[in-house]
């Protein structure tokens, strides 16, 4: 029951009284809401260093983005995936509908997901995206029964500097 009197603890009980702020050290990323007045196109959020943004990108081989997202600092990778890849569109040379899906994808660890490696499949792109090591060591946990582990070829992924170069070109 909640009541409108004030705790009679000399510290306070946290239900009653005043507000408290949140402690130090204490992470705020983890919020849903954006903060108050600030619209969810802005593209500005919390993150651990204060007011940030995050660009997801797919840039081609001459460094030049295909298409572009500006999110809030607390946005997670992953689920912004489909979204940069549904909005690619690179016109063909001899007119016809523009082309809408690479022949592969390069990405981080942050994009290692069954959704995403199964979304991939769908489409028929090969991807080259590395596993990150709690995901590994639960695939190895489970045995045989863990499966096979993803296709990684070390000498593909090292092109994915394209796409860190495309983001520092804009900046």
């Amino acid at each position: 029951m909640i009541t409108n009197r004030r705790c009679r603890t000399s510290r306070g009980c946290g239900l009653h009284g005043r507000a408290r702020a949140p402690a130090r050290g204490r992470a705020t990323a983890g919020k849903r809401h954006p903060r108050v007045g600030e619209p969810a196109d802005h593209g500005l959020g919390r993150s651990r260093g204060g007011l940030s943004t995050k660009v997801h990108l797919a840039a081609e081989s001459g460094c030049r983005p295909m298409s572009l997202l500006v999110t809030a600092g607390q946005a997670g990778d992953a689920p912004q995936f489909t979204a940069v890849m549904d909005a690619i569109a690179v016109p063909r040379l001899g007119g016809g509908r523009p082309r809408q899906r690479p022949y592969r994808v390069l990405a981080d660890k942050a994009y290692s997901s069954r959704a995403i490696r199964s979304w991939l499949r769908q489409h028929r792109i090969a991807a080259t995206i590395p596993q990150p090591a709690d995901q590994q060591a639960h695939r190895l946990r489970r045995g045989s029964r863990g499966g096979r582990p993803p296709a990684f070829d070390k000498h593909t992924y090292r092109q994915r500097n394209i796409a860190e170069r495309c983001i520092n070109r804009l900046k």
